[in-house]
């Protein structure tokens, strides 16, 4: 009878270890199964953030190409508008010559009342275009302040400059500079701000 038993306990406890040990098994599945399931998110989410990472930079690109446009559109815009006041086109500016002549000060205020101001020249190309208008104009340059430091308009001393022979001789108080003896690459003179003659207008239109 004790055999019996035993062997029944015997029996139910190896069940019973069976089931357990197939209990382990399925957890053990199940959680390699959520290992890979996780593994495969954490894939997911990087893939997601890369591409994320990757609209948003293009969104930065596009902004910018946008931005970019914008400022083309309204350069060209302002150049437009120039055109038709009858402004000229050169090296990142737009010029205007006037149709009167007024003294040194008077020109330089018409030019600010339209956004820009006496010309300004730094380089030969610019001497050279400035020459080919052939004409007496008054240009942004003045010793005013201190005599014998010419400075332009903007406040930067003259580094380079085209006076023609003898000039600046600074007689009669000549504290303005004009384009005189544009024949010759050398056409600055020096002239009393008070006389009245043509002048130049410069606009700058680069960013």
């Amino acid at each position: 009878m004790e055999t019996v038993i035993l062997h029944k306990l015997y029996d139910n406890g190896t069940s019973e270890r069976n089931q357990l040990q197939t209990s382990y098994n399925n957890l053990k599945t199940e959680q390699s199964q959520l290992q890979t399931s996780y593994n495969n998110l954490k894939t997911e989410q990087s893939q997601l953030q890369t591409r994320y990472n990757n609209l948003v930079e293009e969104k930065e690109q596009l902004q910018k190409r946008f931005d970019n446009l914008t400022t083309n559109s309204d350069n060209l815009q302002r150049k437009l508008q120039a055109y038709q006041q009858n402004w000229a086109a050169f090296n990142g500016s737009l010029f205007q010559v006037s149709s009167e002549k007024k003294s040194w000060q008077q020109s330089r205020q018409d030019c600010l009342q339209k956004g820009a101001d006496l010309m300004i020249i730094n380089s030969r190309g610019e001497q050279n275009f400035v020459n080919q208008l052939k004409m007496r104009l008054w240009i942004g340059l003045t010793d005013s302040e201190t005599e014998g430091t010419w400075k332009w308009v903007d406040g930067t001393r003259m580094t380079t400059s085209y006076w023609n022979s003898g000039e600046p001789n600074g007689g009669r108080n000549e504290n303005c500079g004009e384009i005189k003896t544009y024949d010759s690459e050398k056409s600055w003179n020096d002239e009393s701000c008070s006389n009245e003659k043509f002048w130049i207008c410069e606009k700058r239109v680069s960013p």
